[in-house]
């Protein structure tokens, strides 16, 4: 197999990225901090943070392209449907391998308001809240919903098959790594928005019965629905 060394790029994913040399005909490759593969951007931090604010970004301008449709006088549903159908599907690509944290959520949800917000023509200068905007469009926030239904389908058939993605998942690739405790809070994982409370041993045993995956991740999974206190 021949390589280009000019092209080839390489990265350490660690909570520690220290760089890398590895020569090929007596050259080094470069290191980079972040690099896009099969269209999803991988930074040596792990996080999804950079991924998903570019995701949004291209999102935001598509919609800008076709403004005019979702602004028209077409009927409000089928307006929705085309922002969730165009829109959405640029935003959420590759979501089903996203670790979303904290900070994610709210920019995730804070694009997903956006959408509706340009689309009913409501700047911010009119000082509308969002819980109004939602009510305008007769929405809730489904865009976590819909991120928490893609990675279920994917890994509904993950966990069925014996594969090496299945044991990447469960961390049970042999190596001789030795990893020691910090401070702090642990990093959310990928499967920790799915298993909830009832960890990952029963998540897996939903998954080999498809009666019980459809009725837990199927069509009558609801949307997320944000409880406010007075």
């Amino acid at each position: 197999m021949e390589m280009n060394v000019e092209k080839t790029k390489v990265t350490r994913i660690s909570r520690q990225p220290f760089p890398v040399k590895i020569m090929i005909d007596q050259k080094q490759l470069e290191n980079v901090e972040s690099f896009k593969y099969l269209g999803s951007i991988l930074t040596n931090d792990e996080r999804c943070t950079c991924e998903i604010k570019c995701r949004t970004a291209m999102a935001k301008a598509a919609f800008n392209k076709k403004r005019p449709l979702f602004t028209s006088t077409l009927d409000l549903e089928l307006r929705k449907k085309l922002v969730k159908c165009y829109i959405w599907s640029i935003a959420l690509y590759g979501a089903e391998s996203w670790t979303v944290q904290a900070v994610d959520q709210k920019h995730l949800e804070s694009f997903e308001v956006w959408c509706w917000r340009r689309m009913e023509k409501i700047s911010w200068t009119d000082y509308v809240r969002n819980e109004e905007v939602l009510l305008r469009v007769k929405e809730q926030r489904n865009i976590l919903h819909e991120i928490r239904k893609r990675k279920a389908n994917w890994i509904g058939h993950i966990l069925l098959r014996n594969c090496l993605q299945q044991r990447v998942i469960e961390g049970k690739i042999k190596g001789g790594i030795e990893a020691t405790g910090r401070r702090g809070r642990k990093r959310r994982k990928l499967l920790d928005n799915l298993k909830g409370r009832r960890g990952y041993s029963q998540l897996k045993e939903e998954a080999l019965d498809r009666t019980m995956w459809r009725a837990r991740f199927g069509r009558d999974f609801g949307p997320v629905v944000r409880q406010t206190t007075k």
